[in-house]
């Protein structure tokens, strides 16, 4: 059996409610059962588990009723009867179940009635992976609970989402102008014409070889982002917090990146006045840096989720950098299973809490080996599972890097080499890599 059964007293099982919520529960857990009795059709609607229910008799009683759907046989008193069988003094008596039989007077409200038994259900199962964990106090119960917890946010959701939800969006979209950009703005007029902005929900990859300038065009979209009053949560596993805002003061200020070394000694009075005005600038946006060395996906879902929380209504944008040094919580047997994982879940963060989510990916060294190093998407390092995984998927690529004779050629390649609902394609950003600024460039 799958369910928390807790103390049994008698033919029940209390889970430690008070006797108000013990009293809810078991009449919900009567109503659908009565519910089906009244219209045995209906038990094809039901998503419960015989494990869901929290009674003892309960569970014995759907058991049966499951059982009868699966011959295709009528659900009555009759057939339930004979079913059971030597259970019936299980349950208490034919008594018990002719009482359930004329219970439900209606079978209207039988989802609200099977929403109260699944969230008891949940409930239940987190107290018990949360007794696991206090008692063994290790990683790895650490590890069960928050999987748990995963599991059990995905219980019932088609309840969050009705058929009719779905059309007043569609209809809205008909009769109402959206304009162009449909997501977050990235800030750059060639970029959202391919994309539309960054969508709530999609899983981004942005990917290049090291020194391409993949930080710095992921502190640029952060920084958009700001200037247009949305939130950013920025996390950070290789770089400290403190270089990457010299980066970004740097972007604002226009003040070459190398003067910021020492700022005491190499800035002008002009630079000290664009300095403190940037700072100023910097200390109101909404922008939460995030450097700790060692980061889980578990980490990441936290603070997202109090973002998220704190500012329900604010466009919300989340940047990683970067996927191959989140760590790995589990044990996998081989990386790219581990690789899988982070990018799964991800993906699952970011449609949980509608926000797109910039993840800063390397490539393989295999780009290295041929003649044209322009990446392609089999240059992703365990690129499976982050094919897979992605709704958009951006490689970078700069030409000066490799032909150091074009050192005037400051023009950086934006390749979208996947993009779930839109066109893939190329567009060009000029990179001014001294102050990190990215512009667009047009006719190019």
């Amino acid at each position: 059996m799958n369910g928390t059964e807790g103390i049994p007293v008698g033919n029940y099982y209390l889970d430690g409610y008070p006797a108000d919520e013990q009293n809810e529960l078991l009449e919900a857990e009567n109503m659908v059962l009565g519910a089906v009795f009244l219209e045995p059709s209906i038990i094809n609607e039901l998503i419960l588990e015989t494990y869901h229910f929290s009674h003892k008799r309960n569970q014995i009683i759907f058991q049966a009723m499951t059982a009868l759907r699966q011959q295709s046989r009528m659900i009555d008193l009759v057939t339930m009867l004979n079913q059971l069988g030597s259970q019936i003094m299980d349950i208490g008596g034919i008594s018990y179940l002719t009482s359930l039989s004329v219970t439900c007077p209606t079978t209207a409200h039988v989802e609200d009635y099977q929403r109260i038994v699944l969230e008891h259900y949940k409930i239940r199962e987190l107290k018990r992976k949360a007794a696991g964990f206090l008692n063994e106090g290790s990683m790895e119960a650490a590890e069960s609970f928050y999987q748990t917890f995963i599991n059990m946010q995905k219980i019932g959701r088609g309840y969050e989402r009705t058929k009719q939800d779905v059309v007043m969006e569609i209809f809205d979209e008909i009769y109402e102008d959206y304009g162009d950009l449909r997501g977050i703005d990235s800030g750059f007029d060639s970029l959202n014409r391919m994309t539309g902005g960054w969508n709530n929900g999609d899983l981004i990859i942005l990917a290049a070889r090291p020194s391409m300038g993949k930080t710095a065009l992921a502190l640029n979209l952060a920084i958009n982002c700001c200037l247009k009053g949305g939130v950013v949560d920025l996390f950070s596993i290789e770089m400290p917090d403190k270089q990457l805002v010299k980066r970004m003061l740097s972007n604002l200020t226009r003040i070459d990146g190398a003067k910021w070394k020492n700022p005491y000694r190499f800035f002008t009075e002009e630079d000290q006045a664009k300095a403190n005005t940037a700072l100023e600038i910097y200390y109101k946006w909404d922008l939460q840096i995030h450097d700790h060395s060692r980061q889980t996906v578990t980490d990441i879902r936290a603070q997202i989720q109090k973002t998220r929380r704190e500012f329900p209504d604010r466009e919300f944008l989340v940047v990683i950098d970067y996927l191959q040094l989140i760590a790995v919580s589990g044990k996998y047997d081989r990386h790219d299973l581990a690789i899988g994982s982070i990018t799964k879940e991800l993906k699952e963060i970011a449609r949980k809490y509608q926000v797109p989510i910039i993840l800063l990916s390397q490539l393989s060294r295999g780009v290295e080996q041929r003649m044209d190093k322009r990446p392609k998407m089999s240059d992703l390092r365990d690129s499976g599972s982050i094919e897979q995984d992605a709704d958009l998927i951006i490689l970078l690529y700069r030409d000066e890097y490799y032909n150091k004779e074009n050192e005037a050629n400051n023009i950086i390649e934006i390749d979208i080499a996947k993009q779930r609902n839109g066109a893939v394609g190329t567009v060009k950003l000029l990179f001014e890599k001294e102050v990190g600024v990215f512009v667009d460039v047009y006719g190019g």
